[in-house]
């Protein structure tokens, strides 16, 4: 019978083949870290209206004249109201 971790007789590989499952479990969980980081930050590939808030968005279209007055006021409207009304 083939023991996979003698450490007495010098047979085998020894103990220190326990370390991989370690290294590896340690090389997942830090890549499962770094993509919530990255993901909650929002960083390339992850990007939200470049940080604007709808209404910053709808704001900054009637600054330019994209849209007139009467849209503007509509669409805030519609943005303002509760959902479930």
């Amino acid at each position: 019978m083939t023991v996979l971790a003698h450490t007495f007789t010098g047979e085998g590989p020894g103990p220190w083949v326990l370390l991989f499952p370690l290294v590896w479990a340690t090389v997942v969980v830090g890549a499962v870290l770094l993509l919530r980081r990255v993901a909650r930050r929002g960083g390339p590939g992850f990007r939200r209206l470049g940080g604007e808030t709808p209404l910053d968005l709808l704001g900054r279209r009637y600054a330019t004249g994209e849209i007139g007055a009467e849209e503007f006021r509509e669409r805030r409207a519609v943005l303002a109201e509760t959902p479930g009304r």
